[in-house]
């Protein structure tokens, strides 16, 4: 059996892609907003399977991403891969459904740049990370029992599980301490803020599920309206458009107007209060 192969509901064209999470850091954008960005290795894919709705029952196109070494490779997976003519193995498989098998055939490249482009929306799936055997404050966010009345042992205990004599059992399904995290997880709403073909590299606005070097699938689900593209490594000055520049001054001069009103009127009030008191002092003095 191929490793790692992942089912992808039926869409009318390839809408997906695969790759590695790296790291996950921020950039500005160039109205001068910090995002979180998600860095994703995304290399060029290989088809290497096509299927037919005659001989396989349904129409898919199976994708192949990363390469691995061909040390531990066995015989059936040889010999999957043998009608694609690779010369190295792929690391991740991936099958996609369509509605329409396009003009592609085993050895086809499949380029993310002519998939996601800066601006579309997508939805990344991915295993979440294994967090091993664990109560129920930790997977299910219980309160615990009291401390006080000497429980000292009871602060992170479920508290009761069984039930009365009818039933007389515990249903399927109650909430107990267990492994978890490693399920399949997706994250909707992420945007792709830029392509670098030359890196291989995929940023994403937000956070996706998995460790690093976890595979992800990221799906493209529509656009984003009123996109604001990242500014350049290295760049400070915020870019603006003459009537964005105009508005801004205008809002500049306004407010440098404003400060110079309120510092006359505080300086007549305190000059007001001045007269006063050396008047008061004179009346004072004279009497």
């Amino acid at each position: 059996m191929p490793p790692a192969l992942f089912l992808v509901e039926k869409t009318a064209m390839i809408n997906q892609i695969a790759g590695q999470k790296l790291e996950t850091t921020q950039r500005f954008t160039k109205d001068g907003r910090r995002v979180p960005i998600t860095r994703i290795k995304t290399d060029i894919g290989c088809v290497v399977q096509v299927k037919h709705e005659a001989k396989d029952g349904y129409q898919a196109v199976q994708i192949g991403w990363g390469e691995r070494k061909p040390i531990g490779i066995n015989k059936p997976l040889k010999g999957h891969l043998k009608g694609a003519s690779l010369e190295k193995a792929p690391l991740y498989l991936m099958e996609v459904r369509l509605d329409k098998v396009a003009d592609l055939k085993p050895g086809d490249q499949v380029k993310p740049s002519d998939i996601l482009q800066p601006g579309d929306e997508v939805k990344v799936a991915g295993r979440s990370k294994g967090k091993g055997f664990t109560g129920v404050v930790k997977r299910w966010g219980f309160a615990g029992g009291p401390r006080t009345h000497g429980q000292s042992d009871r602060e992170r205990a479920p508290g009761s599980i069984g039930q009365t004599t009818t039933p007389g059992r515990v249903f399927k399904g109650k909430k107990m301490a267990g492994r978890a995290g490693g399920t399949k997880t997706a994250i909707l709403g992420l945007t792709v803020m830029e392509v670098d073909s030359e890196n291989g590299l995929l940023l994403v606005k937000g956070l996706v599920p998995g460790p690093k070097k976890g595979w992800l699938v990221i799906e493209k689900v529509g656009e984003v309206k009123r996109f604001v593209p990242l500014m350049k490594v290295g760049e400070r000055e915020i870019k603006e458009t003459e009537e964005e520049r105009a508005g801004r001054l205008r809002k500049e001069q306004e407010t440098a107007e404003k400060l110079k009103e309120a510092e006359g009127e505080e300086k007549k009030e305190i000059g007001g209060v001045e007269k006063k008191e050396g008047k008061e002092e004179v009346e004072n003095a004279a009497s």
